[in-house]
């Protein structure tokens, strides 16, 4: 076939419906479990959609991509809301993002945070620190840091925060001395909402029930129930059975048994790569809270996350918890296990996939998407640059 894409979530799933539509109808997509859809698979639960792979919701901030998905569900089937995302911090809940939403604290803590936003780093010009835990006393102040930052991270990433970079987190905000003081004396957060500040969420079903549409519409040129264990770059096949021209890879590249004529430089930079696992579990009590989600730092619970269903998903119940599997405690409540959650940004990372991606391009295999790049992407960013693909591979 001329193009071989490896796994069907919303990278492989796009890039083919894409290439599709496109005219271009040689290809075939190779999918492991049972159905499509990857991370934002959604199952049953107690008679409502539960997405096993924690919260996946559709921006809207961009407008070719929901045209684009929009013709497989209409956007008459799905509600558009406003996040509303919290912090539990020691007891008390209070707005998401944190930096914004200090005057929602008690008077004393307000002052405390004041205190130490002003003598942060990037706000006293002090030097930027490379580690991770330095970095981030130095970006928000010690009282964020020290109650939320870092122990969130921790329970999200694991124990070990310094082996990750500070590269990804160039997109956290200044924390403003003069903002924060004008919010906690107005009572009104001055800054921008963080990612998904405005999303959508289907009417009827989980967020799986979109993949699972663009997966019917690929018909045959979708197999499920294979694995792709061995990759050989040089012969460009998978399995030595399925052979390509261009093969898309869309799946952690650690997952493979062997990958023939990568080098073993290569090779070695492959096993440098880490990511995180999560496990996604049920409950069916309601929550007395409008809140879409909520981040719990306290190291005394074991989830990180909590995704409160019936404040999204229409005539449901229940919750469900996302906690690092590290953490998990087993229990006999619906749960699911998601062996690849994150891609950890850890040092060196970069460097690293930007040798791979290229000494892969040069062999016509590419890599795509929240594994295939190793970059943490929300599914309409994964979706944005698969569709960009294929205009390139289309043209």
């Amino acid at each position: 076939m001329k193009y071989l894409i490896i796994g069907a979530g919303p990278a492989g799933l796009t890039l083919a419906a894409a290439l599709k539509d496109r005219g271009v109808n040689d290809l075939l997509v190779l999918e492991k479990e049972s159905e499509a859809g990857g991370l934002c698979r959604s199952r049953e639960v107690d008679g409502f959609p539960f997405d096993i792979g924690g919260g996946h919701f559709l921006d809207v901030r961009r407008p070719k991509v929901n045209e684009f998905l929009f013709k497989f569900m209409p956007e008459e089937e799905w509600d558009r809301y406003e996040r509303d995302s919290r912090i539990e911090l020691k007891g008390q809940i209070i707005g998401s993002p944190i930096e914004a939403n200090i005057w929602m604290l008690d008077t004393d803590s307000q002052v405390e945070y004041l205190k130490a936003i002003a003598e942060a780093g990037c706000v006293s010009g002090k030097p930027m620190p490379e580690k991770f835990t330095e970095w981030i006393y130095w970006k928000l102040g010690k009282r964020i840091a020290e109650d939320y930052m870092i122990p969130y991270n921790k329970k999200m990433f694991g124990e070990e925060l310094d082996s990750l970079g500070t590269y990804w987190l160039e997109k956290l905000p200044d924390v403003s001395f003069e903002d924060t003081l004008r919010s906690c004396l107005t009572h009104k957060a001055y800054a921008k909402q963080p990612g998904h500040a405005e999303f959508f969420y289907p009417k009827k079903y989980g967020y799986g029930e979109l993949w699972l549409r663009i997966a019917e519409s690929l018909g045959d040129r979708l197999k499920t129930g294979v694995s792709a264990a061995k990759l050989d770059i040089d012969e460009n096949t998978v399995n030595d059975e399925f052979k390509a021209d261009i093969i898309i890879n869309t799946v952690p590249w650690t997952a493979f048994e062997t990958i023939k004529g990568a080098g073993d430089r290569m090779l070695k930079g492959i096993k440098t790569l880490k990511h995180s696992s999560i496990v996604t579990e049920y409950f069916s009590e309601n929550m007395d809270t409008k809140a879409h989600w909520i981040y719990y730092p306290e190291e005394a619970k074991d989830y990180h996350r909590i995704l409160v269903r019936h404040n999204f998903c229409p005539g449901s119940r229940g919750y469900w918890t996302e906690t690092n599997l590290a953490r998990y405690k087993e229990s006999s409540r619906e749960h699911f296990v998601n062996e690849y959650a994150y891609p950890l940004n850890t040092i060196g990372k970069n460097e690293t996939m930007a040798k791979l991606l290229l000494k892969m391009k040069e062999h016509n295999v590419i890599g795509l998407g929240r594994w295939g790049e190793w970059q943490h992407f929300n599914s309409d960013v994964v979706v944005e640059r698969a569709l960009k693909l294929a205009e390139e591979l289309g043209a």
